[in-house]
């Protein structure tokens, strides 16, 4: 956005955003468009939270989120916008499967986020007893689900507990790394939320969301990679955020945060940062600490936010030692029902998910699994070599894969992805509600509106808006996407293993 002469005679309004995961990027990126000084202040020595690329036998692999949802724009708008249109790809294969009852079955198709429409599309993964459960819902009275309620719960009352555990949690807890059973509707199934407050059956309810979503008939891939890595966007976002006039600085923990008559004192380790505005993009635990003094109530709400941590194992493996491993073909990967007892939740065949993966090492095959989610985190505790133990015996129950793998990796996310609890919505509200009583400053992040990249980003966007037109007065010409949380009815790829959760 170009400055008139009377603004270029005036000095830009400073805007400090706090936080240089991908939220903080989307912002700073934003903020920069519209002509206002930023700073972008970050803890440690990288960009990007959690996405990030590291090296595994040679090859450039993604260490965290691997993929975006394509049907949301975000996302994939910032990357055509910082100049990666052109390493866009989709996945290479999306048929993705379950290992559940020691077989792996392939993944039903027709249901939104593992409830299904049509009950048939479950045989080989629910047992006879489960089918006919499901059978019995059109006879049940309503079941009410007032402000809110527990997916697992509701839909466990509704078609029984086995579609729970062999369908909803491996999917829905692989995008959260949590317990479906702990998991608000509203807040990660909004779609389904509304279609079932006026009770009636379940199994219609989803067919009309089915029914809606064919009659867009969106087009084009649901979910998008980028050669080289995921891990790659964070820092072209960083390259455009400079290149329009902002500021960067790594290793800078933010101590604390000051009003004072003008705007906002920011407090480092190095000194003192003046600012106008301020974006705080962090994960709960440091906005919390943050705001504890300016805006104690936000900051109490912020405290009860609950995280899951996860460790990603890595493996790449000669393709000559794999041959003969049919299991391994033509698969994007599987998710793991929890309730089977196993040690990993998901793997991702990353050499045939991805093309540019099988390009890059064509004498290889890289694929990763993951382990542990909400309530089940002993297992990171556990040395590296023992994490790719357990996680080389799983993959040898599932598919057969007796081979050793000639490099590895263990990525550690520690408190990697927020809760979305019963009654998320309304505490996302108050903490909201407290903020705004604040001049100037915003939150947004992972905690807010949604886990994945492109829920992010636009969290990032609306509080970057919102701040410049309190700065400025003027709304952003940039479009800004709006908020909303997409469900994909039939998912087509293993999104169990942190595929597109950011921050």
């Amino acid at each position: 956005m170009q400055r008139s002469q009377q603004d270029a005679d005036t000095p830009a309004r400073h805007v400090v955003v706090i936080g240089g995961g991908i939220a903080g990027l989307a912002a700073a990126h934003r903020l920069v468009a519209t002509g206002l000084r930023v700073t972008l202040l970050e803890a440690t020595d990288r960009l990007g939270g959690k996405l990030m690329t590291g090296d595994v036998a040679g090859v450039q692999v993604d260490l965290g989120a691997e993929s975006v949802l394509a049907r949301r724009p975000e996302a994939v708008a910032l990357a055509e916008a910082v100049g990666l249109s052109g390493r866009l790809q989709p996945p290479a294969t999306a048929t993705a499967s379950l290992w559940t009852r020691d077989a792996l079955r392939p993944m039903p198709k027709g249901h939104v986020m593992g409830v299904p429409g049509d009950p048939a599309a479950l045989e080989g993964v629910l047992s006879p007893e489960g089918l006919a459960r499901i059978a019995q819902e059109r006879d049940l009275t309503p079941t009410p689900v007032g402000d809110d309620v527990a997916v697992g719960a509701y839909v466990a009352d509704r078609l029984g507990r086995e579609v729970v555990d062999r369908l909803v949690e491996p999917l829905l807890g692989g995008v959260y790394a949590g317990d479906a059973y702990r998991i608000s509707l509203r807040a990660a199934v909004p779609q389904l939320f509304e279609e079932v407050q006026e009770g009636g059956p379940l199994l219609e309810a989803v067919r009309r969301i089915q029914e809606r979503a064919a009659a867009r008939q969106q087009t084009g891939p649901v979910f998008q990679g980028l050669q080289g890595g995921i891990g790659t966007l964070p820092g072209a976002v960083g390259d455009a955020v400079r290149a329009g006039g902002g500021e960067i600085l790594t290793e800078t923990p933010v101590l604390g945060l000051t009003r004072t008559a003008t705007g906002w004192t920011v407090r480092t380790d190095t000194g003192t940062i003046t600012a106008d505005g301020i974006v705080l993009a962090t994960p709960a635990w440091s906005a919390s600490a943050l705001l504890a003094a300016e805006s104690p109530a936000a900051s109490t709400e912020l405290t009860g936010v609950e995280y899951a941590s996860m460790a990603l194992v890595t493996m790449a493996f000669r393709r000559a030692d794999i041959e003969g491993f049919e299991t391994l073909r033509g698969r994007s990967g599987f998710l793991v029902p929890p309730v089977d007892g196993r040690t990993i939740k998901a793997s991702t065949f990353s050499s045939n998910k991805w093309q540019w993966v099988a390009d890059a090492a064509p004498d290889l095959f890289v694929l990763r699994t993951s382990v542990g989610r909400y309530g089940e985190e002993d297992h990171l505790h556990r040395e590296d070599g023992e994490l790719v133990a357990v996680s080389l015996l799983d993959l040898r129950e599932a598919t057969g894969l007796a081979a050793r793998p000639v490099d590895t990796e263990v990525t550690r996310w520690i408190g990697g992805l927020p809760q979305y609890p019963v009654g998320h919505h309304t505490r996302v509200a108050r903490i909201r509600d407290e903020v705004a009583k604040l001049p100037a400053l915003r939150v947004c992040g992972a905690v807010y509106d949604g886990v994945g990249i492109p829920a992010c980003i636009a969290s990032a966007q609306r509080a970057a808006d919102e701040i410049a037109r309190d700065l400025t007065g003027k709304t952003t010409s940039v479009p800004a996407g709006e908020i909303t949380s997409e469900i994909i009815a039939t998912p087509t790829l293993v999104r169990g293993t942190g595929s597109e959760a950011g921050q």
